[in-house]
This record gives structure tokens, C-alpha cells and sequence, in this order.
């Protein structure tokens, strides 16, 4: 467990003050530079960054206007995007992550199509405990029914997300679940089937269950279907919070990036609904971002920001996980905590836990 305090190193007053701008001004510096990367200027300047670019050379190559690109360089310049030298423009450290780093492409184009309108809507959104902002793509309960129909760019953005967050953890949870007994294994909220297809692949002599809504599980059997491994991935549509039992006889039941997705009395009500349905020489598999059990603030500062999109986006009342708060839900569940991988991937933890002995 790690503390983090995001202070920055001893600033004074005036700096304080230069900080607070920065976010007073953090929607309109935010799209300065997405149309910078949009239109190329950030690569422009990355490929000759070695004597640097003039504003008529930047013009020429991009076809922008001088209008266009003294008002978004000057902005970017503003915020240490970029650096001027001399009347030219050269890319800084921070400008070379905002045009080539996966981490901050999956979460700039995340923030950009999926959340920068209904955002707006945010205490609405905490006040209802509905995801106000949602509105904008059409009228969902919540976004997970909705991933399928969304925008082109949104559902790409989303995806991307998702995906970026914890693919970089399966393959190191899945070296933990071979020293399971992993014959068979429920995936709840298995989304696209994405972990179920790659466990498939590494884990060759078991077979798997995928739960989900019925939108997702019609993106997953086509993703099966495509790999050829329909007679071992089989799926199960459901909502998780209805009364229908989960089906029984599963060695893991497993769930990726799923708790996070609801409320406090929702997660409590899915883990002994688990319970229900787990042998007493079963185990269940929680792999989450938890904010304050990383190596890097940069990391917890990513997973806490995340919180704000699933109140005004998702769903209204979820949140990402602060460490004590999921292992109260999980201790509450009758279940109890046996081991806990940290650090799996960009920012995963892996919970094993089984059925209390009574």
C-alpha cells in the first residue's frame, strides 16, 4: 500500500496561483492540442525537432493558416507542449508523450469523444445518481447496452481505453491462474471476449463460460465465432443484478474491470450472488485498478480520474476502487481474501478470494 499526495514540489503563492489557471483553462488548452495532434503540427514538429520549425515552414507543411497556428502554438507553448527558440518551434518532453504515448493516446481520445460534452452534466449526474451526460449518444440507462451503436470514433475510443487498461495485465493474471485448478472458468462481464479468447489460447485445456448483457455477448460470439473456438467459449446472457441464478460448477469465476461498474450495494449484491454459485474449492478472481495500491502516481492519478466518467457516462453511481473500500464489500460477501498480485500490467491487482468456512 502506497500513499500518494500529488503535492507538487514546494510551490509558493504565485505558483499556486499559475496552477490553478492551468485547470481554469484545462478544456480549452485540452482541445488546442487535440487539434494540434489531429492536424499533424505535433508530428510536424517531432519529425524536425532537431533545428525546430518556423511558423511559415509550419503553415506550408500543414496548409493551416497563420491565424490557426500562432493561436494554438502560442497555447500550447503556454502549457509546455511545445518550446520556442529563436522564432522556432521545437516539441517538448511533454509534447513527444501527447503524440506518441499509447497511455495518453487511449486516454486523451477517451476523454475527447466519450466524455468532453455529457462531462458537463456531472453534478447533475451525482445528484441523480444517473449518467446525465449520456444523453448526448441517445436515451440508455447506462452506457454498457449502448457500447455497440455508439459513434464510429466513440466506440473506438472506448474500446481503445478498456482495452489499453487491461490487456497489459491478462497475460500475467493468466501465469497466476495456471497455478489454479482453471478446467472451467465463468467470465462475468467478459464484454467483447477479449480475456475469454486469449485464456482460451494459454490456458488449452479449459473451457469458459462468458456473462454479460445480451449486446455484449452478440459482439462476443461473432469475436468466437471468427477464432473458432465455439465449442470451448460458451456464453450466458444476463443482467448480473437480475434474479436469474448464475450457473454453478465453475472452478474460477473470474472478473476483469467489472465491480467498478457499480455502486457499493450493487457490488455487495453480485459478490454473494457469486457465493451462491461458487464450490467450496472454488475460486473467484477480482483483477481491478485500484488507485492506491500503485507504483506511480501517475497511475493512481489516471484510475482516480476515470471516477468522474462513470458517474456523468456509465452509470451513475460506480466509481474507481480506493483499497479499503472493495475489501470491505468483499469481506461483507462471505467471501475471504487468500492472496493479492499487484502490479500486473500498467495498474492491475489481482484479489484471490474463496468462500469463508463457516
Amino acid at each position: 500500500m502506497l500513499h500518494f499526495d500529488f503535492k507538487p514540489k514546494d510551490k509558493g503563492a504565485l505558483d499556486a496561483q499559475y496552477e490553478a489557471q492551468k485547470i481554469a483553462f484545462a478544456p480549452i488548452i485540452f482541445q488546442c492540442v487535440r487539434v494540434l495532434k489531429e492536424w499533424g503540427i505535433l508530428k510536424l514538429l517531432r519529425d524536425n525537432n532537431q533545428d525546430g520549425l518556423s511558423t511559415d515552414e509550419i503553415c506550408q507543411q500543414s496548409d493551416k493558416s497563420a491565424y490557426a497556428v500562432n493561436l494554438l502554438l502560442e497555447s500550447a507553448l503556454s502549457i509546455n507542449v511545445v518550446e520556442a527558440k529563436k522564432e522556432r518551434y521545437f516539441l517538448s518532453k511533454v509534447g513527444y508523450f501527447l503524440q506518441d504515448d499509447p497511455m495518453t493516446a487511449a486516454n486523451f481520445d477517451f476523454n475527447h469523444y466519450i466524455n468532453y460534452l455529457g462531462i458537463y452534466h456531472l453534478d447533475e449526474a451525482i445528484k441523480n445518481e444517473k449518467p446525465e451526460g449520456l444523453r448526448y449518444f441517445g436515451k440508455w440507462p447506462t452506457i454498457y447496452p449502448a457500447l455497440s451503436k455508439l459513434p464510429t470514433k466513440a466506440k473506438e475510443a472506448w474500446f481503445a481505453f478498456d482495452h489499453f487498461y487491461s490487456d497489459g495485465a491478462f497475460e500475467a493474471a493468466l501465469q497466476v491462474l495456471k497455478t489454479l485448478n482453471h478446467k472451467k472458468i465463468l467470465d462475468i462481464g467478459g464484454n467483447t471476449g477479449k480475456f475469454s479468447l486469449l485464456c482460451a489460447q494459454v490456458l488449452n485445456e479449459s473451457s469458459i463460460c462468458i456473462v454479460d448483457l445480451p449486446e455484449q455477448i452478440a459482439l462476443a460470439k461473432n469475436s468466437i465465432k471468427n477464432a473458432g473456438l465455439d465449442k470451448r467459449i460458451t456464453t450466458f446472457a444476463t443482467d448480473i443484478l437480475s434474479q436469474t441464478a448464475l450457473p454453478k460448477g465453475y472452478d474460477i469465476i473470474w472478473m476483469s474491470q467489472f465491480l467498478d461498474c457499480f455502486s457499493e450495494n450493487d457490488i455487495l449484491k453480485i459478490l454473494k450472488k457469486v457465493c451462491e454459485s461458487l464450490g467450496d474449492d472454488s475460486r473467484v478472481c477480482i483483477l481491478e485498478p485500484i488507485w492506491d495500491r500503485q507504483r506511480f502516481e501517475t497511475s493512481a492519478f489516471c484510475i482516480i480520474n476515470t471516477s468522474p466518467y462513470f458517474a456523468a457516462m456509465a452509470n451513475g453511481k460506480s466509481k474507481m476502487f480506493k483499497w479499503s473500500d472493495l475489501k470491505k464489500s468483499i469481506e461483507k460477501s462471505s467471501l475471504e481474501i487468500e492472496q493479492i498480485y499487484d502490479n500486473l500490467g500498467f495498474a492491475h491487482s489481482l484479489i484471490i478470494c474463496k468462500k469463508t468456512k463457516d
